[in-house]
């Protein structure tokens, strides 16, 4: 992924979701909902609540071991906080490592966000065929964001052959989950569509189906 700015307005419109993670206290809510019930809590949930109070020592001490044992969530808990350095220095190679084991094991949001760091470079080397292994990977489990950033990726051309029409099948799955810039982004690239393009996109996003890794 260049730094020259798109030439298709579509592809600005829709870059907006792909560069920051979720802040910690969205992200700890989430992977709450995810990992147990409400008011069951266990050492991940208790790391979480220490990292939150600004507590890394014993956020690690928690989190580490369960990650080093396999835990999917942890994994990506510990990817989120090496990539945004709250309370630790950033290191994105840390990062890298931790979004992968989890992002091996299915996590589509950490299969999301290893997709980002290959896309922008962070960590790991830029590849953008990587990139799309793993956004192709999130967006088949649902990931609007990955959805949004797929159709990013086949309207530019990297990473893959440039495509319109799956483009616009990526950005309207995307936009059919409240991504508004997608919404956007398939209105413009419509343009320069025929319509029987777009049917062929519209068609292909109503058949596509989410599959589950986990």
């Amino acid at each position: 992924m260049t730094g020259i700015p798109p030439s298709n307005p579509a592809i600005g419109v829709a870059m907006q979701l792909i560069a920051k993670p979720i802040s910690t206290g969205l992200l700890t809510a989430i992977i709450a909902l995810s990992v147990g019930s409400p008011g069951v809590a266990g050492p991940l949930e208790d790391g979480m609540a220490a990292h939150d109070r600004g507590d890394v020592e014993n956020a690690l001490r928690l989190i580490q071991p369960l990650a080093d044992q396999g835990d999917a969530e942890a994994q990506y808990y510990l990817g989120f906080i090496y990539r945004t350095g709250l309370g630790i220095a950033e290191d994105n190679t840390e990062a890298v490592k931790w979004y992968r084991k989890a992002a091996d094991q299915g996590h589509v949001s950490a299969q999301y966000y290893l997709a980002i760091m290959y896309n922008l470079g962070e960590g790991i080397p830029e590849n953008d065929v990587e990139a799309v292994k793993w956004y192709r990977k999130a967006a088949d489990q649902g990931h609007a964001s990955a959805q949004n950033s797929l159709g990013i990726m086949y309207a530019k051309g990297e990473g893959v052959i440039q495509n319109d029409v799956e483009a616009y099948k990526w950005w309207n799955l995307a936009a059919a989950q409240g991504v508004g810039s997608a919404k956007k982004s398939k209105a413009i690239v419509a343009k320069n569509m025929t319509r029987e393009q777009v049917a062929e996109a519209q068609r292909l996003s109503a058949e596509w189906k989410p599959v589950s890794e986990r």
